[in-house]
């Protein structure tokens, strides 16, 4: 399985929010302040965090409220514009950490600490791309996501 991986350089604080603002922008679309502050705290966050997380840190950053359907749009563009990734059973986003490369999402989602960690396997994506070919279905945005205990939880 080790051969279908592959290894990406992960830029973190100012060269991620880079990295960010460039594919956004790639896409024709701004990088305003509150973009930024919203991908910045989304980048901060350890787990996956919601958009009630997001609004409430940068709320505190900022000195005044930030709604959190202000925070649920830009999230979506950023999902919309691979900067950022949605983990569905926890309603909750992660940033993506090499936001130029586009692959399928598998998140290995930890019960206990609520943890997700995010792995690229084309090989196994793929396949579900076929079974969905193979039945008729266009699959626009594949998201595997396994429930279970990670490593630290279960030691």
């Amino acid at each position: 399985m080790a051969d279908h991986h592959h290894n990406h350089h992960e830029p973190t604080g100012a060269r991620l929010a880079n990295a960010a603002q460039a594919t956004l922008e790639a896409q024709g679309e701004q990088w305003t302040p509150m973009r930024a502050a919203i991908f910045d705290a989304l980048a901060a966050e350890e787990k996956p965090a919601s958009a009630y997380d997001i609004a409430d840190t940068v709320s505190k950053a900022r000195g005044r409220r930030v709604a959190p359907n202000s925070v649920y749009r830009i999230l979506d563009l950023f999902v919309a514009n691979n900067i950022a990734m949605r983990v569905e059973s926890a309603n909750a986003y992660i940033a993506n950490a090499h936001p130029g490369c586009h692959h399928d999402c598998i998140f290995l989602v930890c019960r206990n600490c609520r943890q997700a960690t995010h792995v690229d396997d084309d090989k196994v994506t793929g396949e579900v791309r076929a079974v969905a070919e193979h039945e008729g279905f266009r699959a626009e945005r594949p998201v595997i996501e396994i429930l279970g205990t990670c490593a630290r939880c279960a030691a």
